[in-house]
């Protein structure tokens, strides 16, 4: 068992790595079975068409030398001919199972005339294969010459086979050669025809690392294709396609968090610097510290909430978001804006109590982009509305500024656009983006009224909990 996986691992490792080498291999195998039994097959055609040809000669032969031999006698007479040596030459002539001539060569009782004894004892036409003269191969044919009643004599002729054997010995050398110029041929093209028809994968395989290393584009398409290339390259893209997903999200992610982060971090660069400015009360110090611990713990529920937004988008989970009542938050993240002293926050509620399908974290990132926008760009009122409507809950903000610009609407939604990259404002146009997505991670929704004027209105629609 031990030494059958040892000669496994050994012809593994002999293998060709290379899907054009495998092929070779399997092309020249297949190659070398083929003219094997071809080769087998032609060389066992020879072997008989040259002994029939020899048995042809010698029947030949047989048939001329029966013309000098009469039989119409009581007793079988040898007629002298002017090629008598020329016929008599490897003959025997028996009468009956008398010899009665033999060729001047042989011996009377030597292994060839034996042979022939045999043969012509059968009083047949017939061919044998004996094997004298150092093991030479003889071939032998019987002719019967008929009398008045039966065979009376029987013409035995011999023939080397020697010349016969040189001619299929060269023919099977001359195959054999053949045989090896052709499997060496046939491995040489078969490296180059599947090295020709594997060059376009690896020019696909070269362009699609290029293309997923700088996210491009570029795609192979399925035009101009063989149908397996068109069905590689289909896949190519889909590929493609997912990594170029993958860092567009990371990419907007890693712009989310920083986008998200910047607000806590300035709020916790403030108080450090007005904590610094000059020396504080236990009081001021222990507001400070209070804003600071609060602006961390904000800065770790916007990572946990975009971290885990982004984990379940990559895996698909439809995780149940819980509830979470709606006014609470609100006051809250009014609380935290209020310290504009030109703006009026008003906040309008149709119940005390209105819940959303929605954790509060989530719930938190949808509505603070919102309202750090109508902040911003109101002119003296922002006004918060909450309501519940059938099976959903709606949550208006509305400022009374100058609204969006109406070539803008269409872009509104889009990561990294600003209607004016140059108002003064510190902004990366992120914020309506995430609140759009996470909304609608949650079947919700965030829209904008163009209609609306003046100011401008943004809706946020929540499942109701």
């Amino acid at each position: 068992m031990n030494r059958t996986a040892h000669a496994l691992r050994a012809f593994r490792h002999l293998a060709p790595r290379t899907l054009r080498g495998r092929l070779s291999l399997v092309a020249l195998t297949t190659a070398a079975l083929l003219m094997t039994i071809l080769t087998v097959m032609f060389n066992a055609v020879m072997n008989m068409h040259l002994r029939h040809q020899a048995d042809d000669e010698l029947r030949n032969r047989a048939a001329a030398v029966a013309t000098t031999v009469d039989t119409s006698g009581p007793r079988v007479h040898v007629l002298e001919t002017a090629n008598d040596g020329l016929l008599d030459a490897d003959v025997w002539i028996y009468a009956g199972t008398r010899l009665l001539e033999k060729p001047p060569s042989a011996s009377g009782g030597g292994p060839l005339t034996r042979a022939a004894g045999r043969l012509a004892g059968q009083h047949k036409q017939g061919c044998a294969t004996a094997q004298v003269h150092h093991h030479q191969p003889v071939r032998l044919c019987s002719h019967p010459v008929p009398g008045r009643h039966a065979t009376a004599a029987t013409v035995v002729t011999t023939l080397d086979l020697a010349p016969y054997r040189n001619s299929a010995d060269t023919l099977l050398l001359g195959a054999l050669t053949l045989d090896a110029v052709m499997l060496v041929s046939t491995y040489l093209l078969t490296r180059l025809a599947v090295g020709r028809a594997l060059r376009p994968v690896r020019t696909m395989t070269d362009q699609a690392a290029q293309w997923s290393a700088v996210s491009s584009e570029e795609r192979f398409g399925m035009e101009d294709h063989p149908v397996e290339l068109a069905r590689l390259g289909a896949s190519l893209d889909a590929l493609l396609d997912r990594i170029r997903t993958v860092l567009r999200h990371e990419q907007q992610l890693t712009g989310e968090l920083s986008h998200e982060l910047r607000t806590p971090l300035t709020r916790i660069v403030m108080e450090c610097d007005w904590w610094r400015a000059r020396p504080r009360t236990d009081v001021e110090t222990r507001t400070t510290q209070e804003v600071i611990a609060e602006s961390a713990q904000s800065m770790l529920t916007i990572c946990d909430t975009l971290l885990n937004d982004a984990r379940d988008n990559a895996l698909g989970a439809a995780a149940v978001p819980g509830t979470t009542d709606v006014v609470p938050v609100l006051h809250h993240l009014l609380q935290r804006l209020n310290s504009s002293d030109r703006t009026m926050l008003e906040m309008k509620t149709q119940a005390p109590v209105l819940r959303a399908a929605v954790a509060r974290a989530v719930l938190e990132r949808i509505l603070s982009p919102l309202l750090a926008n109508a902040v911003r760009y109101a002119h003296s009122r922002v006004t918060v509305s909450a309501r519940r409507i059938a099976d959903a809950v709606l949550i208006a903000v509305v400022d009374d500024g100058d609204g969006v610009p109406e070539a803008f609407v269409h872009e509104l939604f889009q990561p990294g656009r600003r209607a004016d990259p140059g108002d003064g404002h510190d902004g990366a146009g992120l914020g309506l983006p995430l609140a759009r997505r996470l909304a609608r991670a949650v079947d919700g929704e965030v829209s904008y009224d163009p209609a609306h004027a003046p100011g401008a209105r943004f809706t946020v629609r929540l499942p109701a909990g």
